[in-house]
């Protein structure tokens, strides 16, 4: 295999090129074209596209390895390495028109991300970090934020199981609202992971989301000094369906207020 830090800059120009096809269809984009996997969970054309076009590009890039993929089209058994994909995180926001939405691709190798990208497909903006390599955002380095709870700005996300997850949400508000900077939704856990590794969030935590949705995020926010657990608190989230990403210093903050409302 190569170094790490040339398969990173490989996948930055798959997910460039992914990203290119996204904005193309979005120009004459029609929601006719919707389908509905489950309530308020789109999928479109445009996800299945940009997947099929990631997948073929990442299987000459390192063809030994298997995929997870948000939609299905490759799969994995057993291989060492494992592409971990998003076409398109963020679907709802592209469909409406609405920034941000992004392709999201990370590379495992057994049980640790060894290498993650997060294209932003409006603002044109690839955020990547590699083990060990720190994180960059357009060959620029990343560095998490350094507010403390009461200046913090926390991305509290919607995720689509809204039964399950409402009553959380709407304690975690009622804890947060008017003890912190602010609160915002921005509908790409992607990005809202990205925003932390680069500053402009200084926490985010999310629940009912897949490994397509964080992997490659979470690398970068690490990389780029901050910590991310799930919301038991365990630095081993890669298994499950929660994350809480931090500029480490309102980890705990975090953690506690979830703690008392789940």
């Amino acid at each position: 295999m190569q170094n790490l830090e040339t398969i990173t800059r490989l996948v930055c120009q798959v997910a460039r090129e992914a990203g290119t096809y996204i904005r193309k269809e979005r120009a004459n984009f029609s929601v006719d074209k919707v389908e509905r996997k489950h309530a308020h969970d789109y999928v479109s054309y445009v996800d299945k596209g940009s997947e099929q076009l990631i997948v073929s590009k990442l299987r000459e890039i390192l063809p030994e390895a298997g995929f997870i993929t948000e939609e299905g089209s490759a799969g994995h058994d057993d291989e060492q390495y494992v592409w971990v994909v998003d076409p398109l995180d963020g679907t709802t926001n592209f469909i409406h028109g609405f920034a941000p939405y992004a392709v999201s691709i990370a590379l495992c190798w057994g049980r640790e991300i060894i290498l993650g990208v997060v294209y932003e497909i409006v603002s044109d903006e690839c955020f990547y970090a590699w083990k060990g390599g720190k994180a960059w955002v357009n060959e620029q380095p990343l560095h998490v934020g350094e507010n403390k709870i009461n200046d913090a700005l926390l991305c509290l996300q919607l995720p689509y199981n809204s039964d399950a997850y409402k009553p959380v949400i709407i304690r975690l508000i009622q804890h947060f609202y008017g003890n912190v900077g602010s609160i915002r939704m921005i509908g790409s856990a992607a990005i809202a992971l990205c925003y932390v590794a680069a500053g402009r969030l200084d926490a985010y935590a999310e629940r009912y989301i897949g490994q397509w949705d964080y992997m490659a995020g979470a690398l970068i926010v690490e990389e780029a000094g901050g910590y991310v657990t799930n919301y038991v608190g365990n630095d081993y989230f890669m298994d499950g369906d929660s994350v809480v990403a931090t500029n480490g210093i309102v980890h705990q903050n975090l953690l506690d207020a979830i703690k008392q409302v789940e």
